[in-house]
């Protein structure tokens, strides 16, 4: 009777974990269920082979701890705790709400990113600023930046090169858009960056493309920002002459910023299972990833270490002219 009611307890009692696992991948450059993912409207478009997949975690939540003790003893498995996912105070709906929104973000960053990169003028607003921000007497969150020290202002990291060139208590005069099409000026005294001798305005930046309707990334039942950086390559492939997959099964992770920077992200070892697993023979790693993805990666699957979205572009040319990237 004991080791039933063990046997039920443990059947049926959920405990307090969730078991990630390797994820599908969905090829960027193509479609997904009969819809394109990364669409280009209104302008040239070059023709691309290979495959750029995104990768995925899978997340099994309700274990009990028969099912707890099943995917532990499954080494493509890994239990955490449930508390990771969903923190305590939030409902499973604001989780997923909160992803879903971390997707979007990184697909609107994507687009950001690739324009910049191929030298396309983007919107720059302020996405947040604090009350004590160097820049608050002057600057409001949804302000457009229109012009910084004298420079119109048409990338997220043009504003970060300007700022190298200035240094704490420098007098920096900004042009801006605040609700309305008249550009205002004002001056902000500059702080001490945080890590660096440089300026500081104390903004996020949000960058926006001047065409909403240029490209259009289409991608449902995913949450997070784990792929920014695949949608990025992808625009940047569609928008250029030339080939960067060559006929390759690349797969990759991370999350871009529009400045073009690459953030490393989790479950770096699950994502190269399902890279492997679904016939990709190079992954692209965050930088900041690269040590744990060095001892976690499959045999026969080449890392490339990238920081940023250049980064991503130069390597992917260097294997196409038979150089060898950097690597983890």
């Amino acid at each position: 009777m004991v080791l039933l009611a063990v046997g039920v307890v443990a059947g049926t009692v959920r405990v307090p974990l969730v078991a990630l696992a390797p994820g599908p991948t969905f090829d960027v450059m193509g479609e997904v269920e009969g819809k394109t993912v990364v669409t280009i409207n209104g302008r040239p478009t070059y023709p691309t082979t290979g495959r750029l997949n995104m990768t995925t975690v899978a997340v099994t939540d309700g274990l009990t701890a028969m099912t707890a003790l099943r995917f532990w003893a499954d080494g493509d498995r890994q239990l955490v705790p449930r508390e990771i996912l969903y923190p305590p105070g939030k409902s499973d709906q604001q989780v997923e709400q909160e992803n879903n929104q971390l997707f979007t973000n990184s697909e609107n960053d994507a687009e950001v990113a690739a324009l910049s990169y191929l030298n396309e003028p983007v919107k720059v607003f302020v996405g947040q600023i604090g009350a004590d921000a160097p820049a608050a007497s002057v600057l409001k969150a949804g302000d457009q930046l229109v012009s910084l020290k004298g420079q119109q202002i048409s990338s997220p990291s043009q504003v970060n090169q300007i700022m190298t060139t200035t240094r704490p208590g420098d007098q920096v005069p900004v042009g801006y858009l605040h609700g309305d099409n008249q550009v205002r000026t004002g001056t902000v005294t500059v702080g001490a960056y945080p890590n660096g001798p440089q300026g500081f305005l104390g903004i996020v930046m949000k960058g926006e493309p001047e065409d909403p309707n240029q490209i259009l990334i289409s991608l449902g039942d995913v949450g997070g920002p784990s792929a920014g950086l695949t949608f990025a390559l992808a625009v940047i492939d569609k928008l250029t002459p030339g080939d960067l997959l060559r006929g390759r099964a690349v797969a990759g992770t991370g999350e871009i910023l529009s400045t073009g920077g690459v953030q490393p992200i989790g479950g770096i070892g699950l994502k190269m299972i399902a890279a492997k697993r679904d016939g990709a023979s190079v992954f692209l790693v965050p930088a900041a990833n690269c040590a744990e993805a060095k001892m976690k990666a499959p045999e026969g699957l080449q890392l490339i270490k990238v920081a940023t979205l250049a980064e991503a572009v130069s390597s992917l040319t260097a294997l196409n002219e038979g150089r060898t990237p950097a690597g983890c």
